[in-house]
C-alpha cells in the first residue's frame, strides 16, 4: 500500500513539474568506483552513486532551445590509501562520506552554450552512512571490511551551490565529426568551495548531435537523435575548501584532517552512446593530488552512467 501511494505521489509531481508539456523525462543512475579502472587502484574517492530524474520545462525565450529541471540523490565515499587504517598515523587522507539531495535547472541555448545551476543539502560524517555502505558492498563482494572509520570526518551539514557554463568554440567550423567547447564551473558551500576551467572535445563515430540534443550535458531529454562519440576534457581546478579533507567549518572535532593542495590538474576521457531511449556512458577520471601529505598522490577512477528516456 505504501509503495502504491509513493508511485501515485511521484506521478502527480511529474505531471505538475512538467508544466503541461509532453511529460518527456529521463531517469538514470551514475556509479563511480576506482575498481572500474584497475583492481589494484583503491584509494581516496573510492565509490559514488547518484540517481537522477530530469524533465523538460517550457522555454520562454527564443534564444533558449531547451530548459530542464533535475532532481538527484547521491552518496560519495572517501578513504585513505589503505582501508585497514586503525592506526591514525596511516591515514594519508581522512575517511569521509557525503550524502545529499539536489535540485537544479539547465538552459540549453540555440548557439549550443549551456548554463546549469543546482543546490544541494545533505551531510558529511557518520550521518552520511559511508561506513555502512562501504562495508555492505565489501561483504556483498566478499572483500575485507574497511577499518578505521572511527577516525572519519565528524558530522557537518551540507549547504551547497553549483554553477556550470559551457560555450561552443569555433562555431563557424561546420564539422559533424569534431567540436570544441570551453567549460567552467564553481562550487560554493559548507562542503566544497572552488572553481575549475578547461576545454572539452567531442570526436564522433557517427554524426554529432547539437549540444542541446546531446547526452553530453543532459540535453538528450526531449530529443530523439542517436549518437556515439569519444570525448576528452582536461581542466585546472583551484580548491579553496573541502570538508571531506579539512573537516567542518564550524568545529575542529575531526581526528584526522589535512590542508589542501589548492591548485590541481584534472582530466576526463570517455565514451557516450545513445540509441532510441537508452543513454550509456563510461568515463576515465583523473584527479591531481588534493591533500598536503607526503604519502598522498593523484588518483583515478571510473564512472558508468545509464539512463532511459520516457515520453
Amino acid at each position: 500500500m505504501l509503495f502504491k501511494k509513493a508511485l501515485f505521489v511521484f506521478a502527480v509531481m511529474s505531471s505538475v513539474f512538467a508544466f503541461g508539456q509532453a511529460n518527456t523525462v529521463e531517469l538514470g543512475v551514475i556509479t563511480d568506483n576506482d575498481s572500474y579502472t584497475s583492481s589494484k587502484n583503491d584509494k581516496y574517492y573510492t565509490n559514488g552513486l547518484e540517481i537522477f530524474y530530469r524533465f523538460l520545462n517550457k522555454a520562454k525565450k527564443a534564444e533558449v532551445n531547451k530548459k530542464s529541471t533535475e532532481f538527484r540523490i547521491g552518496q560519495y565515499i572517501y578513504n585513505p590509501r589503505s582501508i585497514s587504517s586503525e592506526d591514525i598515523a596511516t591515514n594519508d587522507r581522512p575517511f569521509a562520506g557525503y550524502l545529499f539531495v539536489e535540485a537544479g535547472r539547465s538552459f540549453f541555448y540555440q548557439n549550443e552554450s549551456v548554463v546549469k545551476y543546482h543546490m544541494q543539502i545533505g551531510n558529511v560524517g557518520p550521518n552520511s552512512f559511508g561506513k555502512e555502505t562501504q562495508n555492505f558492498i565489501h561483504r556483498l563482494l566478499n572483500h575485507k571490511e574497511a577499518t578505521g572509520w572511527e577516525h572519519q570526518i565528524r558530522n557537518t551539514v551540507a549547504l551547497q551551490s553549483h554553477v556550470f557554463y559551457s560555450k561552443k568554440l569555433f562555431p563557424k567550423l561546420e564539422s559533424k565529426a569534431i567540436d570544441f567547447h570551453f567549460q567552467s564551473e564553481a562550487d560554493l558551500g559548507t562542503i566544497f568551495t572552488g572553481a575549475s576551467t578547461g576545454f572539452l572535445t567531442r570526436i564522433a563515430f557517427k554524426k554529432l548531435a547539437p549540444v542541446y540534443n546531446s547526452n553530453l550535458y543532459g540535453g538528450a531529454v526531449g530529443s530523439n537523435e542517436s549518437e556515439f562519440y569519444f570525448y576528452l576534457a582536461p581542466s585546472v581546478n583551484y580548491q579553496l575548501y573541502d570538508a571531506t579533507i579539512q573537516g567542518s567549518l564550524f568545529n575542529d572535532d575531526s581526528p584526522v584532517t589535512y590542508d589542501l593542495v589548492p591548485l590541481r590538474f584534472n582530466g576526463e576521457a570517455g565514451f557516450k552512446y545513445r540509441k532510441n531511449n537508452l543513454n550509456l556512458g563510461y568515463s576515465f577520471v583523473y584527479r591531481g593530488k588534493e591533500v598536503n601529505n607526503d604519502e598522498n598522490t593523484g588518483y583515478f577512477y571510473g564512472s558508468i552512467s545509464i539512463s532511459f528516456l520516457f515520453k
